[in-house]
């Protein structure tokens, strides 16, 4: 198992594990996970590493919108953001792109839930490898990494 079910497990949390067949092809991860396992889009949620003013966050966005990055900077009290380059992000979470969870980085690293989690039940994460999403719900989430909520 990965890291992030490893670490939910030891929790002892509630969720569950959904897994799909991961088309290389693919660079929409979130959007690739929500059709294979039909879930809605604004249900599932990606996992992205934003750098702002140097330091790293998580920020998890529903799969149905881009990142409003000057939003995210704002959120946080900072001043610019951008995404983070690959390798940056892959070496701070512990995993590749497509398959970087909010859980269980190798890194400590501030993780910003986009508010919309709040009304549903149960969101849809990354478990920490491509084709492999977990189902969790979003207060047990914030809890974990300890996230805040902003709109972004």
């Amino acid at each position: 198992m990965t890291p992030a079910i490893n670490l939910l497990k030891k929790q002892k949390v509630k969720f569950e594990v959904l897994k799909f067949k991961h088309d290389p092809s693919s660079a929409n991860y979130a959007q690739e996970a929500a059709a294979k396992l039909n879930l809605a889009e604004q249900q599932v949620f990606k996992t992205l590493v934003i750098d702002v003013d140097g330091k790293l966050y998580i920020g998890i966005t529903p799969a149905s919108q881009q990142v409003d990055l000057k939003s995210f900077a704002k959120s946080i009290s900072g001043k610019k953001a951008q995404l983070a380059d690959k390798n940056r992000a892959q070496t701070a979470t512990g995993y590749l792109l497509g398959g970087i969870s909010p859980f269980a980085h190798k890194k400590p690293i501030p993780v910003v839930l986009h508010e919309t989690a709040k009304q549903f039940q149960n969101i849809y994460v990354s478990g920490g490898r491509r084709g492999l999403e977990i189902s969790i719900c979003p207060s047990t989430l914030a809890a974990i990494t300890k996230a805040t909520f902003a709109a972004f």
